[in-house]
């Protein structure tokens, strides 16, 4: 008896570890898109291939997505030309709340919008499960395979930078 309940124990700790880290997104190809940014400008998934793409969805009022976006924005001198950090947004942001966001900010990262079709095809999105975590980070490797994700959880956590840093300085091996 005392096994299985500490089979089931283990079992449901690594359920709780493994819905935190976000891991349950990676391991496939990155879902394509072209989205503008608030000028209009398209930013096209492809012209990044053959280097590390950071794709962060996030909304303008969440106080994780600022935190988040201000950890990023202190790595992007360490990550050099390896790596291209890109935000995303959903309705309700709009190019006002995206204008705000920056003045407060002084976010240098493109910030995109999406419809909510992208952020679908990224989080697997159905009509039973349509909504998605924010903040969310996707590592893309240079050849456009998810190989990392992380919820707010891990995004927080104290050794994330430099988990971020090791991963795309080893090639994205763990």
């Amino acid at each position: 008896m005392r096994k299985v309940v500490l089979l089931k124990t283990v079992l449901l700790l690594l359920s709780v570890a493994f819905l935190m880290t976000g891991q349950g997104l990676s391991g496939r190809r990155a879902p394509s898109f072209a989205l503008p940014d608030s000028t209009l400008r398209p930013f096209d998934i492809l012209d990044y291939r053959g280097r590390w793409l950071l794709l962060e969805f996030m909304k303008t009022d969440c106080p994780h997505c600022k935190l988040v976006a201000q950890t990023l924005e202190r790595l992007k001198p360490k990550l050099g030309a390896k790596a291209v950090i890109l935000a995303v947004v959903v309705p309700p942001d709009n190019t006002a709340t995206v204008s705000k966001y920056i003045a407060e900010t002084k976010a240098t990262t493109p910030i995109l919008f999406d419809s909510g079709q992208t952020a679908m095809w990224y989080f697997n999105a159905t009509p039973a499960h349509p909504s998605f975590d924010a903040p969310h980070l996707f590592a893309i490797n240079p050849q456009g395979n998810i190989v990392r994700d992380w919820t707010q959880a891990g995004l927080e956590a104290p050794g994330f930078a430099a988990e971020l840093e090791a991963l795309i300085a080893g090639g994205g091996k763990k």
